[in-house]
């Protein structure tokens, strides 16, 4: 396991993420996993040496969540939550043009699975938290500080745990911020930074579909491969309609005054934010993306059942019209298995904290306008708001106009420029001394 001791070389923030990329915490979901231990190991080292004392919470061996709680200035304020996740999900070497757990820089960038999702926001968190105390001074209100494990699995195994047998950890906390907002996109030539104040609903479904077995070379009309493959492309190809929300609508009002362009086409509006593009269209729709198939165990046998993933993300409050709609697409000799199911979330883009994130982007890249969005995937957030938390993403990054930051999600050769990082951290530490 990395050292958390100082490497005079990088910064800080840099350091720390590249040491977390460099554990490798691969989640391959349904409970397999390596782990996020020796990662918890490491960020309540990190923690220690800054005089915290951190809890620890292992309800499943080797799914290790930190916690601690650092006093602020004004104790009459609401706490604010920070989280992040140690998991990450798997990646296949041969596919990278690096080791993706070797934390290579090069090119000015930090690479390896993590970069994104979201070992470098779990770095600005350390670290900004560093930089105060160590400077002898307070945030300005109590910070509730936690990692947890399997966020890559809906958290079922991670935050949905903590919440339920740990929610003392977040006694006195109304909001938490965490991954996947406060990073900056290029809209034509200008920059813009999204605010994520939502996220849509998550429904991970298995379609099953059942035959007759047989030999490979009969007739067979039979065919359970046959019929999950028409199930799966049926599904895979609809065209889901624009549905909006007081946040998209804001999103896209927010990029129409930036692109000139259409208010009446949402999908052009979102395309003129160029690589963000595909990110930004998918929250204005539901998504039904298949994602896994398994069928047969012999090149001559016909097998008798088939099965597909499905990943399904549909706008707050639209879940059960979503579900009938699929059910009609697939057919009735399809099976429909919810494996899993989560809430989606919306809250305003207004309030003391949206105030705070916003004066603190403006403050660090004066004139760049701040909008909110609803994110298309989903936090740990979800798992805190049935504590009545309201969450949000703010993991602040100032990007390169040409870099596909949103298509790294998940994808190959993820990375993070290492001046995105240290801007971060400077947002993220002045917002915690700050609000």
């Amino acid at each position: 396991m990395p050292s958390p001791e100082v490497s005079a070389a990088l910064s800080d923030v840099v350091r720390v993420a590249r040491d977390l990329i460099r554990i490798d915490t691969s989640n391959f979901g349904g409970g397999r996993s390596k782990g996020e231990r020796e990662a918890a190991e490491y960020v309540g080292a990190y923690l220690e040496g800054l005089g915290l004392r951190p809890e620890y919470f292992e309800p499943i061996d080797r799914r290790t969540n930190v916690h601690v709680r650092i006093p602020g200035r004004d104790a009459a304020k609401p706490a604010l939550i920070l989280h992040g996740h140690l998991d990450v999900v798997p990646a296949i070497a041969d596919d990278w043009s690096v080791d993706p757990f070797g934390g290579e820089i090069r090119d000015g960038m930090l690479w390896g699975r993590g970069a994104v999702d979201m070992k470098d926001m779990d770095a600005m968190i350390l670290t900004s938290v560093a930089e105060i105390l160590r400077s002898g001074r307070q945030p300005e209100r109590d910070l509730i500080v936690t990692f947890f494990a399997d966020e890559e699995n809906g958290g079922i195994e991670g935050s949905v745990l903590v919440a339920r047998d740990r929610p003392e950890w977040f006694a006195g906390a109304t909001e938490a911020i965490s991954e996947v907002g406060g990073y900056s996109i290029a809209v034509g030539d200008r920059r813009a930074y999204l605010l994520q104040v939502g996220e849509k609903a998550l429904i991970w479904l298995k379609l099953i579909a059942r035959g007759r077995a047989g030999h490979g070379s009969r007739f067979h009309p039979e065919n359970a491969v046959t019929r999950l493959a028409e199930a799966v492309a049926a599904l895979g190809r609809t065209d889901w309609p624009i549905s909006l929300t007081d946040t998209t609508r804001q999103l896209l009002d927010g990029l129409a005054e930036l692109s000139a362009g259409d208010r009446g086409d949402p999908d052009a509006l979102a395309d003129a934010a160029g690589p963000a593009s595909p990110f930004l269209r998918s929250t204005l729709r539901t998504t039904t993306n298949p994602t896994g198939l398994t069928a047969g165990y012999k090149h001559n046998v016909i097998p008798d059942r088939a099965e597909a993933l499905i990943d399904v993300r549909v706008l707050p409050g639209a879940e059960a019209e979503a579900l009938a709609e699929i059910r009609r697409i697939v057919g009735d000799g399809i099976e429909v298995e919810i494996v899993v199911q989560d809430i989606g979330l919306e809250v305003p883009f207004a309030g003391d904290l949206v105030d705070a994130m916003v004066g603190v982007l403006g403050r660090h890249d004066p004139g760049v306008p701040v909008i909110p969005y609803l994110m298309g995937g989903g936090t740990d957030n979800k798992a805190l708001a049935r504590l009545g938390i309201a969450g949000y993403g703010f993991a602040p990054l100032r990007l390169p106009a040409d870099l596909d930051f949103t298509g790294m999600f998940h994808g190959v050769d993820e990375r993070v420029p290492l001046d995105a990082l240290e801007f971060g951290q400077r947002v993220l530490t002045d917002l915690l001394l700050t609000y």
